[in-house]
C-alpha cells in the first residue's frame, strides 16, 4: 500500500469515525422528558402548505446545547444543532421534506443539553397539505403612527423562500405616501397603488402598461381611496371618501378614523373615465369598502347611516351588496346581506372567497378603521346557508385586513396579537368543511425577525407571480403628471 493510499484510509476512517460520534450523539437516547417545547414563532400544531419557506424558529428556554429532528412519516428526514437556541432550516432539505410529507404530518423533535444532561421535548406535529399557497405575498412596510409618516415602501416577498424586493419605497419620491395597492383576480399583471400628498394620483398598471390617473372630479368627493378591482380587470370599484381623525388619551384607544362623507364610484381604466351610478350617494349615508363577488355580477360594500363624527361610536355599518350589469356599466338594486347595525356591532372589509360560497369580514363594535381596535375579529358568513361563525383564528387584540388565496384555501390576515401596536401577518388553511386552522407566523431567515421589526406591515394581498414592473421606473411614473379622468353620470 503506498503512502497516498495510507494517508486516505486514515483520513476515510477519521471520517467514520466523526460520523458514527456525531450520529451517536445526534438523538440522545437516555434523553430526559421534558413536556412541551418552548419556541418563538408559535410553529406548533398548525397546518402548512407545502410550498412554503422554512418555519425556522427560536428555542426560548435556554440551555447548553439545541438539537433538532426534522422528519416526517416517509423517511429520517435531518437534523439541524445550535448554541444559542435560533433553528435555521437549509431551504434545500426542507422543500424536499415538505414533499415527502404532503399529506401528512411533519414531526419535530426538540432535545437540550443542561448541566450535561439531555432533555427531549414532546414532539411537535405539524400537518403538510398538499394546496398550495400562492408565491408572492405583497404589503406595505410602515411605522405604527397615525399623525404623520416617515419612511415607507410597498414590497414583495416570496413566500417559498425568505426573498424580499421593493415594489416602490418613498425615498425615491421626496417621501410622498404611497399605500392601496390593490390587484385583479391575484395578478400582478393588473395592480395599482395610490400615491398621496406630494406627487398625488393612481399610479395603474395594465396590459404591460403604466399610467398615473387623477381620478378626483369636480363631480366627486375625493379621488378614489379604497379599491378593488372587477375581476374582468378593466374596472376599479372605489370609495370616495372625506375623512377626519380624532385622537383619544385612553389607555388602548389611540386614534379613530371617520367619515364625514363617503360614496362609491366605478373608474374605467381602459377610457380613464369615472363613473357615478345614482344608486349610490345618498347624503344620509356613508358607502365604503367595496369588494366584487368572484364573477363580477355582484359588488359588496359597507354602509351607515350619517351622523357627527362626534357621535364616532354610534356609527355602525352594515353589509350590503348590489347588482352589476357590465354590459350597460349600471347597477341594480341594493339588498342588504347584514344588518349588523341593528345588532349593535359594525361591519368592515368585507372580502368573498374565490369560489363565491364565503364572504371574511371584520366585526367591531362601532366604525370601520378596524386597525385601532382591539375587539375586532374575522367573521365568516356563510353566502349559501347565511349563517355566519366566529372562527378560532382570533385573539384578544385587533385582526383586520384579510385576503383569500387564488385557490381559496388560504388566508393571510394582520393581526396585532403579539404586543398591540405593530401589525403582523398570519396565515390559515381553509379546509373543504368550511374549517379554519390555528394561524401562523409570515416566516422569517432569522426567527426572531419580528420581535425586532419597528414597522408594520399593511394590506397583505396574494399574488400568483411576482411584480416585473422597475421601482425606478414606477419613480419615474409617480413624478410625472397625473391624466385627469373624465366623469360619467349613468341614467336610471
Amino acid at each position: 500500500m503506498d503512502r497516498l493510499t495510507i494517508k486516505r484510509f486514515i483520513f476515510a476512517a477519521g471520517v467514520l469515525t466523526l460520523m458514527a460520534s456525531s450520529c451517536k450523539n445526534i438523538a440522545p437516547g437516555q434523553a430526559i422528558p421534558s413536556g412541551k417545547a418552548n419556541i418563538y414563532p408559535d410553529y406548533v400544531n398548525v397546518t402548512i402548505p407545502v410550498n412554503i419557506a422554512p418555519l425556522n424558529f427560536n428555542i426560548v428556554d435556554s440551555a447548553e446545547k439545541y438539537l433538532v429532528h426534522f422528519h416526517g412519516n416517509k423517511g429520517d428526514g435531518f437534523f439541524i444543532t445550535s448554541d444559542n437556541g435560533k433553528i435555521v432550516i437549509p431551504e434545500r432539505k426542507w422543500k424536499g421534506l415538505l414533499r415527502q410529507s404532503s399529506g401528512s404530518d411533519l414531526l419535530v423533535d426538540v432535545y437540550f443539553r443542561r448541566d450535561g444532561q439531555w432533555f427531549r421535548n414532546e414532539s411537535i406535529i405539524n400537518r403538510v397539505v398538499p394546496d398550495s399557497i400562492d408565491s408572492h405575498l405583497v404589503y406595505r412596510l410602515i411605522e405604527p403612527g397615525f399623525e404623520t409618516w416617515n419612511k415607507m415602501g410597498i414590497y414583495q416577498r416570496n413566500l417559498e423562500s425568505f426573498h424580499e424586493s421593493p415594489v416602490i419605497v418613498n425615498e425615491m419620491s421626496d417621501g410622498n405616501c404611497v399605500n392601496c395597492h390593490s390587484f385583479s383576480s391575484h395578478s400582478s399583471g393588473t395592480m395599482l397603488i395610490h400615491s398621496r400628498a406630494l406627487h398625488a394620483g393612481t399610479i395603474i398598471m395594465r396590459k404591460g402598461k403604466v399610467s398615473k390617473v387623477n381620478t378626483k372630479t369636480d363631480s366627486t368627493i375625493s379621488a378614489g381611496v379604497y379599491p378593488s378591482w372587477h375581476p374582468g380587470g378593466r374596472y376599479v370599484a372605489f370609495s370616495v371618501n372625506h375623512i377626519v381623525q380624532s385622537f383619544h388619551a385612553l389607555p388602548g384607544r389611540k386614534v379613530e378614523v371617520i367619515d364625514t362623507l363617503s360614496d362609491l364610484i366605478l373608474y374605467d381604466a381602459e377610457n380613464n373615465c369615472v363613473i357615478k351610478d345614482p344608486v349610490f350617494g345618498s347624503p344620509d349615508s356613508y358607502e365604503t369598502f367595496p369588494s366584487w363577488s368572484p364573477d363580477g355580477g355582484y359588488l359588496y360594500f359597507c354602509s351607515a347611516a350619517r351622523h357627527d363624527y362626534r357621535e364616532y361610536d354610534q356609527i355602525r355599518y352594515d353589509l350590503l351588496r348590489v347588482s352589476f350589469d357590465i354590459s350597460t356599466e349600471k347597477f341594480g338594486k341594493i339588498d342588504t346581506v347584514i344588518s349588523a347595525a341593528k345588532n349593535g356591532y359594525s361591519v368592515s372589509f368585507p372580502r368573498i372567497s374565490p369560489d363565491g360560497k364565503y364572504l371574511l369580514y371584520c366585526k367591531t363594535g362601532y366604525g370601520n378603521f378596524t386597525i385601532w381596535h382591539d375587539d375586532s375579529d374575522l367573521v365568516l358568513l356563510d353566502l349559501e346557508k347565511g349563517t355566519t361563525a366566529v372562527p378560532d383564528i382570533n385573539s384578544t387584540r385587533a385582526e383586520s385586513y384579510h385576503t383569500w388565496s387564488s385557490g381559496g384555501r388560504w388566508v393571510v390576515f394582520s393581526s396585532r396579537r403579539e404586543d398591540g401596536t405593530y401589525t403582523r401577518l398570519y396565515f390559515s388553511y381553509f379546509d373543504r368543511n368550511g374549517v379554519f386552522s390555528k394561524p401562523f407566523l409570515l416566516p422569517q431567515k432569522d426567527p426572531v425577525h419580528n420581535i425586532n421589526l419597528l414597522k408594520s406591515y399593511n394590506i397583505p394581498e396574494l399574488v400568483v407571480s411576482r411584480i416585473k414592473q422597475d421601482p425606478r421606473l414606477l419613480n419615474r411614473v409617480i413624478r410625472s403628471q397625473a391624466e385627469d379622468a373624465t366623469f360619467k353620470k349613468t341614467k336610471n
